[in-house]
């Protein structure tokens, strides 16, 4: 699709204003989401749409972005630069209507920009109402012009600073902590999201520079979401080598989709809409999976490849898949609770038929692969099946014996799920210390043996023939797969507490796992946490201090007075008792747990398939990357 239009034609005259500034400092959260970590970051994210929304329009190229050592950020573009002429309806520069009032800009025609990005659509405008100050460089006509603000209002008129070599936008921001919890930008954070705008547009490059460290990243990907699908598919087995990719447009929806199967058995489908993470799905995401569905199903029954009245599910077709859907459009509307789900009618239509299209060619015209793809859904299909029968039989156990729940569990006696918390516990003499320091009125303990099975390595039939996982669901209550209900959850706080050594990371890493591929809502909805046992306890006499890592015993140490202090290293939970365990390990009142997010499953996804699975080179290369991150290393 062709977004270019005459550069002439982005003037004073194409700035609109919607509405004004007064409510953004007074709710801030209503602009961008929240007053958080997130939301700090959605202000890097604003000032970038824009120069994407340029690049989108066939003008902007580069784009640097520079967290500086004050704790400000500098976003640079070579666009056409924001214009500075005066606009003939408000009698101010076009460049302080940008700034100064929301909705000001050129989005609102399809003129200026047939497409534009940016979450909450609120303009650059609320970056500058939240920060305590913000400059905004603009390089256009030859001449360097500039105007600075102070919490949203002008500090002094825009004005000429001198002359410039070609055209573009800089600004610099620095966020008000009046208003944000934190003010300190977190770099992975805006790495993950930098490098996904730039798969998402082909051909431009990012930048992202922290001053404060030295770190720094480019990310240039000609390729565009063909390389976004070889990145996730890293450290995976292909099963067909291609990338399938191509581009259609219907009307003035672009669909663009990129996919490639491998030996895995989970799917990672991520949906886009003008370079929003469409999270929550919607149309664009619905006419996909009805299109593969249709497409793979039609081609097998044409060239005789199913048995019988075998028909396959969605599920067994994106087994293994790992695809980008990304769609742009003139007027997305966008729904859901984080306003991250496509709502327009139409898209669901025109990306069924767009897909349908795409697919048939590519299994026409290439008969082997599509076999491939086809013997994998079979294998998908035969194991869903057994998958399915274990389930009924577990589920006729359970009724037969009259108990659902394991015998090793020691449940806690509340019953409202939102008092409790069920801890896994490596190995039974830690169990046995956790079930005798815990409070038995809300927290619950399941001891695991060993380590449990690598999900990442078998499909959900061989899951459900694991004795431990099998305890850990019924003790859950919610099911798992196709049947997994979270309101049946019995406890909304998922604890795991394993060893501070290599064996215990493997095993925490393990159940990250499962619950990653098999129980993702439960991570979602902020039920899982991992506990954090100290690493030291220091005695000096009566008084016993813990610490849980090497610079807090240092601390401690330091107040206790060196001389005459004892200082034990904590191999394993096994080795406190009921009372310390509960103390620095289960209490509510002094405990430290880390809560699960999903905060960037891209990644977390890509690091579960690094760590867990069959290919050696990928993992020997995020060690690598990683070894000087850890902090205390085990041997």
């Amino acid at each position: 699709m062709s977004n270019e239009i005459p550069a002439q034609a982005y003037d004073a005259s194409s700035i609109q204003v919607l509405e004004g500034l007064e409510a953004v400092r007074k709710r801030p959260s209503m602009y961008i989401g929240s007053t958080d970590y997130r939301g700090l970051h959605h202000l890097v994210y604003e000032v970038v749409d824009n120069s994407i929304d340029e690049a989108l329009a066939g003008y902007c190229h580069n784009i640097e972005v520079t967290i500086n050592k004050d704790g400000s950020v500098t976003v640079s573009d070579d666009g056409r630069g924001i214009p500075v002429e005066m606009h003939e309806k408000y009698k101010r520069p076009a460049l302080e209507i940008v700034m100064t009032m929301l909705h000001a800009g050129g989005k609102f025609d399809n003129l200026t920009y047939k497409v534009s990005g940016g979450l909450h659509g609120v303009g650059v405008s609320v970056v500058n109402a939240l920060s305590e100050w913000l400059r905004v460089e603009v390089r256009r006509n030859e001449k360097l012009w500039v105007q600075e603000y102070v919490r949203g209002k002008p500090k002094d008129e825009v004005h000429e600073i001198g002359t410039a070599i070609g055209t573009g936008t800089t600004t610099i921001f620095k966020p008000d902590p009046t208003i944000f919890e934190t003010t300190e930008f977190k770099y992975e954070i805006l790495v993950n999201r930098l490098r996904e705008l730039a798969f998402l547009n082909k051909g431009v490059k990012i930048t992202l520079m922290d001053a404060r460290s030295g770190v720094s990243d480019t990310f240039h990907y000609e390729g565009g979401i063909v390389q976004f699908v070889q990145y996730l598919n890293e450290g995976k087995t292909p099963v067909n080598e291609k990338v399938i990719y191509f581009e259609k447009q219907k009307d003035t929806t672009d669909v663009e989709i990129a996919m490639q199967y491998n030996d895995g058995y989970s799917e990672i489908v991520l949906a886009f809409a003008n370079n929003i993470h469409t999270t929550e799905g919607g149309t664009h995401l619905s006419g996909f999976r009805s299109a593969l569905t249709r497409s793979f199903n039609d081609y097998a029954k044409k060239n005789s490849l199913l048995k019988g009245d075998m028909q396959f599910s969605g599920e067994d077709i994106r087994e293994g898949l790992t695809a980008i859907i990304s769609v742009k459009l003139t007027n997305p509307q966008f729904e859901g609770q984080t306003k991250t789900k496509l709502g327009n009618s139409d898209v669901q239509g025109i990306v069924n038929s767009l897909v349908g299209e795409g697919l048939d060619d590519f299994l026409e015209e290439n008969p082997s692969e599509a076999r491939k793809i086809i013997d994998k859904a079979v294998q998908a299909f035969q194991a869903r099946e057994a998958a399915r029968k274990a389930r009924e039989l577990t589920r006729r156990k359970s009724v037969l014996e009259n108990t659902t729940l394991p015998g090793k569990l020691a449940d806690c006696s509340e019953r409202d799920p939102s008092k409790c918390e069920l801890y896994l516990v490596e190995g039974d003499s830690a169990g046995g210390s956790a079930k005798q320091g815990r409070n038995r009125l809300f927290q619950a303990i399941l001891p695991l043996r060993g380590k449990i099975l690598n999900v990442e390595k078998a499909r959900l039939d061989r899951v459900l023939t694991s004795e431990e996982i099998r305890a850990l669901i019924t003790a859950m209550g919610t099911s798992v797969g196709e049947d997994f209900v979270i309101d049946k959850a019995r406890y909304h706080k998922i604890i795991l507490m394993t060893d501070a050594d290599v064996d215990g990371a493997h095993i925490r890493t393990l159940l990250l796992t499962f619950f990653f591929r098999y129980m993702k809502p439960l991570i979602e909805a902020g039920y899982v946490y991992i506990a954090q046992p100290p690493l030291f306890r220091a005695k000096k006499g009566k008084e016993e201090r813990y610490a849980y890592n090497e610079e807090a015993l240092a601390g401690i140490l330091e107040e206790m007075g060196r001389n005459g202090v004892a200082v034990n290293r904590y191999k394993g939970l096994g080795e406190m008792n009921p009372e310390q365990l509960w103390s620095t390990t289960m209490d509510p009142q002094t405990r430290t747990v880390l809560q699960v997010t999903m905060e960037d499953a891209v990644e977390a996804d890509r690091t579960f398939t690094l760590l867990m699975g069959d290919k050696v080179e990928p993992r020997r290369d995020f060690i690598v990357q990683n070894a000087k991150f850890v902090r205390n290393l085990d041997v």
